[in-house]
């Protein structure tokens, strides 16, 4: 086994004591290792990384457009340095980026729009890990078309930057679907999450709740049968079989995305005029306290 030059072995080193949560020393370490080895990219990549997850997007960018002029042939730099650009909104670089990887890009010089259908994403990775239904963009850019639980910081319509590496994956009619993991919020939705109680939640109702938030610019979802509470292995992985079955209703609830409480209580009104088996006992904006009704 050939013995690991000191840029290797001080790049080691920042890898341990990335995973160690040192990221002070696992800086110095990556940075010791780029001084002892300007030609070698790896050490520029990781440390990029490290700064891509702290969400240090001009840092992350200088690394790994510094990592990819060095290996140009490694896609993973490219991906980073894409990531990095769109958070930070440069888009000539961003497609740069992108057309490095092999990407047949949109015509036009601002922010690309590949069109990519729907995809999974995870918000919050390291708290509640939601995953919610998102419109994909572009390879770092993804519109959320779920209503998210109340207690979420995200809100329908909203913009996500998301990392390029799939975590987990979801099947929905024979089709399997990445699961993207969310870095942070781009843009912020005009609207909000309001949550509707139900004493009765049929298709006919709920279907009836979507149509009309949808034609009123707003949208509406039932919680109790599209929320699921999954082990961490299912989540980041394939689900698997449970005894107690996951897959069981776990919130009787519907979300309504709406612009403000006026934009709501329109779209309510449509509904209960149209849906006369509709039993609403109660709604109100998310975390507020319920109103009566």
């Amino acid at each position: 086994m050939s013995e690991l030059s000191p840029a290797e072995h001080l790049n080691e080193d920042g890898l341990r004591q990335r995973d160690e949560g040192d990221l002070v020393a696992a800086e110095a370490s990556f940075r010791a290792a780029m001084a002892d080895d300007p030609s070698w990219s790896a050490p520029a990549y990781n440390l990029g990384l490290l700064h891509k997850y702290n969400l240090q997007w001009a840092q992350s960018l200088e690394l790994n457009r510094l990592a990819a002029s060095l290996a140009p042939d490694d896609e993973a730099s490219w991906w980073n340095l894409g990531i990095a650009a769109t958070a930070l909104g440069e888009w000539s670089e961003a497609r740069r980026a992108w057309a490095a990887c092999g990407m047949n890009l949109p015509v036009g010089d601002g922010p690309p729009d590949f069109g990519w259908g729907f995809t999974p994403v995870r918000l919050d990775p390291e708290g509640d890990a939601e995953v919610v239904w998102a419109k994909r963009i572009d390879p770092a850019r993804a519109r959320i078309v779920s209503v998210p639980l109340p207690t979420s910081a995200f809100h329908w319509g909203d913009i996500v930057l998301n990392d390029g590496a799939p975590e987990g994956e979801r099947v929905v009619e024979g089709r399997t679907y990445p699961v993207f993991r969310v870095l942070q919020k781009l843009l912020a939705s005009s609207h909000r999450t309001f949550v509707l109680e139900l004493a009765t939640s049929t298709g006919e109702v709920v279907s009836a709740l979507e149509q009309c938030a949808e034609a009123a610019g707003g949208a509406a979802e039932d919680w109790g049968t599209s929320v699921q509470i999954l082990c961490r292995a299912c989540s980041t992985g394939v689900a698997h079989e449970h005894a107690n079955g996951p897959n069981d209703p776990v919130h009787p609830h519907c979300g309504l995305a709406a612009r403000d409480h006026d934009h709501a209580q329109s779209i309510i009104d449509a509904w209960l005029a149209q849906s006369p088996l509709a039993d609403l006992i109660a709604w109100y904006e998310a975390p507020d306290e319920p109103s009566r009704v």
